[in-house]
């Protein structure tokens, strides 16, 4: 069932959890992810992120996306993530996306605000929803950035009363706030500031806060989050890092000389992608607390 962001992030916030929120750059993972939901029969969002699009172009996968969001049991919402220009997010909502992000975190509050209040105001043509970023993780979607494990001075925690303002200009659906996570694979345990999630809810009126670079935070922290106000958990990384493992492991169990086909392999990968997501929507749901 074909949702918009801000219908399935509704859901979220009478139950009082997060919906998983899980990129889709190839059919396997797509598969896996709506298998997953459809087995624990909770939302989910199926995202695609602009940074993927050398691996395959928005225009192939996701008017697959859609169609298979309509087909599916469970109420799930297709969202761009981490768009980054205005054309990019047109073409999202041309194919049918309900939900967008425009990412214009790195650049000053004033360009931000305005490019992403252009964003609503396209969105609402399409009625679908936006979610944007205010603040820094520092490393970017791809995981690219600090490598050394030291702390990354670029984050810029997300201001509370700065939120406030920044949605009141907008008129945006969800805001994706800084307050310790990291895209990408963590060098080391994160600190998490709950308060900021915590007054940035207060400031804004209950507007769903989004937490990005969820792969990798404990259990007890992502709980800590969900009751202090995330209704959106972005997850990638180690999803996809589950069907990496899979299937090396696959290929390193092959007898001497046996052939490896590839439609073996994405089958084994297929498989943990959606072992690893059901473990986290059970997080997200507190299924597990």
């Amino acid at each position: 069932m074909l949702v918009t962001l801000k219908e399935i992030l509704q859901i979220a916030e009478e139950k009082k959890i997060a919906v998983g929120s899980f990129n889709t750059p190839n059919l396997e993972s797509l598969r896996a992810i709506l298998g997953a939901a459809e087995e624990l029969d909770l939302p989910v969002i199926i995202m695609f992120a602009q940074c993927h699009e050398p691996w395959i172009p928005l225009s192939l996968i996701g008017p697959i996306m859609v169609e298979q969001a309509k087909k599916a049991k469970v109420p799930v919402c297709v969202h761009l993530d981490h768009g980054e220009t205005l054309e990019y997010l047109e073409q999202a909502l041309e194919i049918g996306f309900t939900g967008i992000m425009y990412d214009g975190s790195t650049l000053p509050y004033a360009e931000n605000a305005a490019n992403t209040k252009k964003a609503v105001e396209m969105a609402k043509k399409y009625g679908a929803s936006v979610e944007a970023e205010l603040g820094s993780m520092g490393r970017r979607e791809s995981g690219a950035g600090d490598k050394s494990g030291e702390e990354d001075e670029t984050k810029i925690y997300t201001d509370p009363e700065l939120a406030r303002q920044f949605a009141a200009e907008t008129g945006i659906d969800a805001l994706a706030c800084s307050f310790g996570t990291t895209h990408g694979i963590y060098l080391k345990a994160p600190k998490l500031d709950f308060d900021v999630i915590k007054n940035v809810r207060r400031e804004t009126d209950g507007l769903p806060v989004v937490m990005h670079g969820g792969s990798g935070v404990s259990a007890a922290d992502f709980h800590a989050c969900i009751h202090a106000g995330v209704r959106k958990i972005n997850y990638f990384t180690y999803m996809d890092k589950s069907g990496g493992t899979a299937a090396a492991q696959y290929i390193a169990g092959l007898k001497e000389g046996e052939p490896i086909f590839w439609s073996s392999i994405i089958r084994e990968a297929e498989k943990a992608l959606q072992e690893n997501v059901a473990g986290a929507m059970r997080t997200f749901a507190l299924l597990d607390e």
